[in-house]
């Protein structure tokens, strides 16, 4: 009896202790799960306010990725370009434009594209914009290359238009250095490849070889050598054209390098760079916007304008003649500075101020072309009165301020 009496309270201490160590199991476990959670909760809040900026970014990423498909899709589609002339392969060229995205660049891109060549772009966007020639992507005689021509450049190609180099003050002076490799290296490069494939080349020279001339040089031949400061600030521009043009006179004459010579004079029209600080574009934004038109130094100096057509024209006629002396292509039709904001004010019919501002440095006070060679030795002049090529541009940069426009509301909206 005592024996079993024992073994009852054996097995109702083990039966008691199973029952304890099961409450504190389930009460640990409660404890732990809650100790888990809040740490969890803590954990899940640092990694929200860590994780922010990463996201974000991956977004960014995600949203580029999709535009650069999008853009890749929409090339893929069929489009309907411009009407094109069949030339057959005896007649048809390749032709290789550098800087072939810019305002002057892309112009020409149309015009050889329309006579019915191949046309091979090169173009690192510095001032150049894939939308300026967006509208033959796809097509079977366009190529397009992200290429900037301070590197060289292997392809085969039948002709060069070297246009490349940032032309305006305000993008030229942004990185002097830059500049002058464009117009040296990029040059040398440029003639390498002619003489490799013997291609001709027509280097795009202007009219800042000439500097700020002489009075007794006015207007400004191909025969004047110029008055540049070779250490004030255009002179990366200026002076690197003129070292353009004594490298393609060497290669001429040491490589027999077919070259031609374009000094080319100020010229306007659709497609300029918005913000780039020349005077057109300036006077015919601060109107449209109507603010005051800023006019730098007393307005007194002067400036000849031609429409981008005529000069597409005028690079045309050079390259395709025989010709291999320099050649200005310009307009000699004069104006002061101060005349030309009065015509922007008149032509758009607003009242702005006409501000002056302390003069620039080095700027020239005269400049017009002596396009005497040109009419001579190829039969060319400018044919687009300024009314009719003040009208193309604005209505280009009213339709780029609607748009601009549009964009920042929607923006705003979202």
């Amino acid at each position: 009896m005592i024996h079993k009496k024992r073994m009852k309270q054996v097995l109702l201490i083990l039966v008691l202790f199973v029952l304890v160590f099961s409450v504190y199991k389930s009460i640990s476990t409660d404890e732990h799960n809650s100790i888990n959670l809040i740490y969890h909760d803590e954990f899940a809040e640092k990694m929200i306010d860590s994780n922010t900026d990463e996201e974000l970014k991956l977004a960014q990423d995600k949203i580029k990725k999709l535009e650069e498909r999008l853009d890749d899709l929409e090339c893929r589609i069929p489009k309907k370009y411009e009407t094109v002339k069949f030339l057959n392969y005896q007649v048809r060229k390749r032709i290789l434009v550098t800087g072939g995205a810019g305002f002057v660049g892309s112009h020409l891109v149309d015009y050889l594209m329309k006579q019915g060549h191949e046309v091979v772009v090169a173009d690192n966007f510095f001032t150049g914009s894939k939308k300026n020639v967006r509208h033959w992507i796809g097509h079977p005689n366009f190529e397009l290359i992200q290429h900037d021509i301070v590197n060289p450049l292997y392809i085969e190609i039948d002709q060069i238009y070297h246009l490349a180099s940032p032309a305006s003050p305000i993008h030229y002076m942004y990185n002097p250095v830059k500049t002058i490799k464009t117009n040296t290296l990029g040059t040398i490069n440029m003639l390498g490849l002619a003489r490799r494939v013997g291609a001709k080349i027509l280097i795009a020279s202007t009219s800042e070889v000439y500097g700020d001339p002489d009075p007794s040089h006015h207007p400004q031949s191909e025969s004047y050598w110029g008055h540049v400061n070779p250490i004030g600030p255009r002179a990366c521009y200026d002076e690197g054209k003129r070292v353009a043009e004594t490298l393609s006179y060497a290669y001429a004459k040491q490589e027999k390098v077919d070259v031609r010579v374009a000094r080319i004079f100020n010229t306007y029209g659709p497609r300029m760079h918005m913000n780039d600080g020349r005077v057109v574009g300036n006077f015919i934004l601060q109107a449209l916007k109507k603010e005051a038109i800023t006019v730098y130094g007393d307005g007194k100096h002067t400036r000849s304008f031609q429409y981008v057509s005529d000069l597409v024209d005028g690079m045309v006629m050079l390259m395709d003649s025989n010709y291999t002396q320099p050649v200005n292509l310009g307009n000699p039709q004069e104006h002061t500075i101060q005349e030309f904001a009065e015509i922007i004010k008149e032509f758009l019919n607003v009242k702005s101020e006409i501000q002056h501002l302390n003069g620039v440095e080095d700027d020239p006070q005269r400049r017009k072309p002596d396009i005497s060679r040109a009419k001579k030795v190829l039969d060319w002049e400018p044919k687009v009165s300024l009314k009719k090529g003040l009208q193309l541009t604005i209505d280009y940069f009213r339709t780029e301020l609607e748009t601009q426009q549009l964009d920042v509301e929607h923006l705003d909206a979202l």
